[in-house]
């Protein structure tokens, strides 16, 4: 079976295009293809985990999963970590613009060659195995984090949780941000099936922090923690806070007091999202939980989150690209992400807002056009990844829901056309799917 078709089968051939070439193409990917790439069991992680020698094993881990915030999540305590002097591995999915994204230590990508030489190193495996686009990553994740030696590695789930590939590892801590709806085709139609699947990720006698106490989901993670002699432990009790108001020249201030001594904590972060609250929330909690393993300061704390773009590469969350006009871009692109930045733009002073909107063709964008702004001038577009929904029937779509604009064959031009009219007092905004946004940062 010629699955490189020619491409490692030459042992010369060392090209990291050819290689990407091979997992992009090759490989079942979900981003690319959806619901043909998921695996509903670990057994291909597993026989690869074991074939590598286990390398998670050598390192701590921390596992986070959730519907929303799991990958700023991680990159905070990817940054707090460093900041307290930890070599920290972070694996996190998807990428926005480079492959090695997904893999870093110290907020550094994995070098072309280490990513060359693990699909040749490893050929004969592959050929056999046939794993998927994202078994083979979180392999070759677990593997680099091994071979520079990293103190601590933080895991991001891919989707869902008991199922993911990632979810061969026993961390030193659970953690699980929200609970929403989002590929309910995979993990279920209501938020009781989904939060079953993301408990998953509890395991034996380590402790478990709940970003969200949600009443139809409450008592499930309750159940596992408690099948799984596990603390548990729900950050939203443990936390309130509120955040000042969005400046886009400056660093947001987030205050967030101890609920049970009342003390308050002022952070600062260039993560300017709304939603960003709930994620320090659970964040703090986090921390809590991992000051009993590692050594961390409250400067480390305070540093890491102010930080947390530069320590890690973290792009994508609320991220500014320009000022005159304002441009914004976010990678929220289910009901609660989406809520939150409609929501969120809805308060931000401007004389007219552009909307660069896509999405991928398996979501069910009747449930999320309604959350978008009727009196806004909307340019519809697609991602360049085969899943992208063609713009045009977006826009047929849209136009049920009040939403008015035209359409344009690629991101680029779509922004573009959106600049050539926009005023410096205007707002461009720039979302509805990671790959939308993934083309313009």
């Amino acid at each position: 079976m010629e699955l490189f078709d020619g491409l490692i089968s030459r042992r010369s051939v060392r090209n990291y295009t050819q290689t990407l070439d091979f997992l992009f193409r090759q490989l079942p990917a979900f981003h690319r293809i959806g619901i043909a790439a998921y695996k509903n069991d670990l057994n291909n992680s597993i026989i690869l985990d074991e074939y590598l020698g286990n390398p998670h094993h050598t390192y701590k881990t921390v596992h986070v999963a959730g519907t929303n915030g799991k990958g700023s999540v991680s990159h905070l305590i990817a940054s707090i970590l460093q900041e307290a002097g930890y070599r920290t591995g972070l694996y996190t999915s998807p990428h926005l613009k480079d492959f090695r994204e997904r893999i870093k230590v110290n907020g550094e990508m994995i070098p072309e060659e280490d990513v060359v030489d693990f699909v040749e190193d490893h050929k004969e495996m592959i050929e056999s195995l046939s794993p998927s686009f994202f078994e083979m990553t979180v392999a070759m994740a677990f593997e680099y984090f091994k071979k520079y030696k990293v103190d601590v590695a933080v895991v991001e789930v891919g989707l869902g949780g008991r199922l993911d590939s990632t979810n061969i590892i026993k961390p030193v801590l659970s953690v699980i941000t929200n609970i929403g709806h989002d590929h309910s085709d995979l993990l279920g139609d209501t938020l009781a099936k989904i939060a079953f699947e993301k408990a998953g990720i509890i395991k034996e006698g380590i402790p478990v922090v709940i970003g969200e106490s949600h009443q139809e989901t409450k008592e499930i993670f309750i159940s596992r923690a408690n099948d799984c002699f596990s603390c548990i432990s729900f950050a939203d009790e443990l936390y309130s806070g509120f955040f000042e108001d969005f400046n886009n020249n400056n660093p947001r201030k987030f205050i967030l007091t101890e609920v049970s001594t009342g003390n308050i904590k002022e952070v600062e972060t260039y993560l300017g999202g709304d939603y960003q609250l709930k994620n320090l929330i659970t964040l703090f909690s986090a921390i809590n939980e991992l000051k009993n393993i590692f050594t961390i300061s409250e400067a480390n704390i305070l540093d890491g989150i102010r930080n947390v773009v530069e320590k890690t590469g973290l792009n994508g969350r609320w991220q500014i690209l320009n000022h005159d006009p304002l441009i914004i871009c976010d990678t929220g692109h289910n009901m609660e992400g989406l809520k939150y930045v409609t929501d969120q733009l809805s308060r931000i002073h401007r004389s007219e807002l552009h909307m660069v909107i896509g999405f991928m063709n398996d979501k069910d964008i009747g449930s999320v056009l309604p959350l978008f702004p009727k009196d806004a001038i909307y340019y519809f577009t697609r991602a360049f990844v085969p899943r992208a929904l063609d713009q045009n029937l977006l826009m047929k779509e849209a136009e049920v829901f009040g939403l008015k604009g035209n359409s344009f064959p690629d991101v680029r031009t779509a922004l573009e056309a959106a600049r050539s009219i926009a005023s410096k007092d205007d707002l461009i905004f720039i979302g509805g799917s990671t790959f939308i946004v993934a083309e313009v940062v």
